[in-house]
């Protein structure tokens, strides 16, 4: 589709703008995310430049996006403790890469943080270190854990009530400033176009500097507000004393703190006391901040207390910063950029309307590289959409008594996608022509089963997939049916359509009992699991949660839900929104216990059921259910009747292979092991790449 046909809802997007000096081609900006930082800094030991994350830039340039901002590149690095401009060679590397990026038109800032604070994400193992100061001073040139959580004082941290961070210096501080200096310095020399200082957001440590409930400070940078905002904005100065007035300089901005205590947030339609930043100081901030120096606000809202309103799930609102964000721009003459859940065709009117300057996009690149290219083409329905489930980009898991769960690994490859296992792995997962091209059949349509009949099908398999049902999707049409899952429910489309585009025979309703008769060369088996079963009394009373989410059993208006994970925490929030009176009840000490769901979900669902007063029995197991109610046990045996019209129950799932045997039988997804989308579609990776 030519550009004069391009839908015209969305032509405000592909005009230019300015950030001081410099043109941006188009209004979409790819906001940064943790991991794609072109100065890698989590996978090895000291800083390097990136050719993974490089890569993952180039194609998104070459797909038309107008300005990119990478990941943060700590100006001091969390392994090995290098100061950024040390590493001379690294920006000789960047300069280079600029070459390339500036061919496509596209610009590019580089970002650079003072560090995260009391939000470090300190991962459970580093958490009895930090509290052993002969071994943390031993291990201190390798990872100084008291350098990484430093904060303006001594604050609990977010992630461990075992954790307290101490005081910055003001040395370490002017260390700082000076670095952020020299950094930009050679970013200019290197072709960067700007660089945005991270972050009076979300949180991190300037962050912690603006707001009075994190910083008790009573020299130069605490007590008035002219004091908290000095870190950032002698920051700013410093970098234009080095490089010019002229060198751009964004800022990651939070509008609104949306925080009500140290660990608690507030969610959206809240009434509540703001102890972080509100409304009425933003607007002085920002006028500040721009007065200062900066010359552009990449903002939303939030901080870790609050973190769904930075990093939305998809209970969030859709645009759910927008309004705000929009606010503040009245207040400034620089341009601002909005980001959160961000909607094209909203984003598109937004700007038209002179509400904001540019669309800030970041997870929806990892889940589908090329969407600005569909979208200006008119290829709408091709794009992948992102469901905001945080399973690969940013799991960093938390729940009462443990700190930051993630895996070892995962803290060292965060900006994955769970839906495209190629994002930023693309010498592991790749497509390549199969040497023998085999007659694969698939057995399951749900997710697995479709993602493992499509990479078979690129490689040049024949494929035949089998599903037992009338349609594709499997149990994930039953996690798509809340209200809020709109973009899963998309998701199942999407795959439909890319299973019509190449030669897979689909049949439906056909179970498959005997996979000799098949005549298949390959099998791959994907047929998903099925839910456990409670040895409680009255057990034949409670509904099966996929049959509640599928339809097939109503409930009253007083629902018991007993299983307080995700998928009980998802339905028992989907029963408030549509007027009921959920009651969750949950053994373990925390809802949602998992090494793998992001705080930023989490969060989110604890934090709405406490403000909306839902009850949760939490250490607690239910004994027996009733037609009317159900009896749980507290963990010292005291029992209480709950009344209710209904009980789901959401007390887990088993693998169910068709069958685990047989000579090139393969099994994949929730069939081989009970996980979530980004274990299913990356097993069916696994598999069909070897085949």
């Amino acid at each position: 589709m030519t550009m004069e046909k391009r839908d015209p809802r969305y032509e405000a997007l592909f005009t230019p703008w300015k950030i001081g000096q410099v043109e941006i081609k188009n209004r979409i900006v790819l906001c940064p995310m943790g991991g794609t930082s072109l100065f890698g800094w989590m996978e090895h030991t000291g800083n390097h430049f990136d050719r993974e994350a490089a890569k993952f830039f180039l194609e998104k340039a070459q797909n038309n996006v107008g300005l990119i901002i990478p990941g943060i590149a700590p100006i001091r690095s969390t392994f090995m403790n290098q100061w950024l401009y040390q590493n001379k060679k690294m920006f000789a590397e960047l300069k280079e890469f600029m070459e390339e990026i500036h061919k496509t038109g596209t610009k590019l800032f580089i970002q650079l943080t003072a560090g995260m604070g009391r939000s470090w994400a300190i991962p459970t193992p580093l958490v009895m270190l930090h509290n052993m100061p002969v071994v943390r001073d031993l291990i201190k040139p390798i990872i100084d854990i008291r350098a990484q959580s430093m904060s303006p004082s001594e604050l609990p941290s977010r992630w461990s009530d075992k954790v307290t961070t101490r005081a910055i210096t003001v040395k370490e501080i002017e260390q700082i400033v000076e670095a952020f200096a020299k950094t930009a310095e050679l970013c200019k020399w290197a072709g960067v176009d700007g660089v945005e200082v991270h972050a009076v957001h979300e949180g991190y440590l300037l962050d912690q500097f603006t707001h009075e409930y994190t910083n008790k400070r009573t020299d130069a940078y605490g007590g008035s507000f002219e004091n908290r905002y000095r870190f950032a904005t002698d920051i700013v100065k410093a970098i234009k004393e080095k490089c010019g007035k002229e060198f751009p300089v964004s800022l990651r901005y939070s509008v609104k703190s949306y925080v009500k205590d140290f660990g608690v947030g507030a969610v959206p339609g809240e009434t509540f006391d703001e102890i972080g930043r509100d409304m009425a100081e933003s607007e002085k901030a920002v006028k500040y901040l721009q007065d200062a120096g900066y010359d552009m606000l990449n903002a939303d809202n939030g901080t870790y207390d609050s973190w769904y309103w930075a990093h939305p799930p998809m209970y969030m609102p859709l645009n759910c910063n927008l309004q705000d964000v929009a606010h503040i721009k009245k207040f400034v003459d620089i341009p601002v950029v909005c980001a959160g859940r961000m909607e094209p065709e909203v984003g598109a009117q937004a700007v038209a309307d002179g509400l904001i300057d540019g669309v800030g996009v970041a997870r929806q690149f990892l889940a589908d590289a090329e969407w600005v290219t569909k979208l200006i083409e008119g290829r709408l329905e091709d794009i992948r959409p992102c469901i905001c489930c945080h399973n690969a980009c940013f799991n960093m898991a938390h729940y009462k008594g443990v700190a930051n769960a993630q895996s070892i690994y995962d803290a060292s490859h965060i900006a994955r996608c769970a839906l495209d296992p190629t994002v930023m792995q693309s010498d592991k997962y790749k497509i390549t022509p199969a040497k023998v091209k085999k007659a694969v059949a698939v057995i399951g349509g749900g997710i697995g089963g479709m993602e493992a009949a499509i990479v078979c099908a690129k490689r040049g398999h024949s494929v035949t997939l089998y599903e037992k049902s009338g349609e594709l999707g499997g149990v994930f049409i039953a996690a798509a049916a809340p209200s809020f899952k709109e973009k899963d429910r998309a998701l199942i489309a999407w795959y439909i359509r890319e299973i019509a585009k190449y030669p897979i025979t689909v049949k439906l309703n056909t179970e498959v009992k005997d996979i000799a008769s098949l005549g298949a060369d390959e099998v791959i088996v994907a047929t998903g699991a099925v839910p456990n079963k409670i040895p409680v009394k009255g057990a034949e009373h409670g509904i099966e949660a996929v049959d509640y989410l599928l339809g097939k059993k109503t409930v009253g208006e007083k629902v018991v839900v007993v299983g307080g994970g995700l998928t009980g925490c998802e339905i028992a929030y989907d029963l408030y929104l549509q007027g009921k009176k959920p009651t969750i009840v949950e053994m373990k000490n925390d809802l949602i216990v998992s090494d793998k769901i992001c705080l930023a979900n989490t969060s989110f669902l604890r934090d709405f059921f406490s403000a909306n007063k839902v009850p949760v029995y939490l250490e607690s197991r239910t004994t027996e259910i009733r037609a009317d109610g159900v009896t749980v046990a507290d963990r010292d045996g005291k029992t209480v009747d709950i009344p209710a019209d209904s009980v789901i129950l959401s007390v887990g799932y088993h693998p169910a292979p068709v069958t685990t045997k047989g000579k090139g039988v393969h099994v994949i997804g929730d069939a081989k092991a009970v996980g979530n989308l980004r274990t299913v579609i990356w097993g069916a990776w696994d598999v069909a790449m070897k085949l």
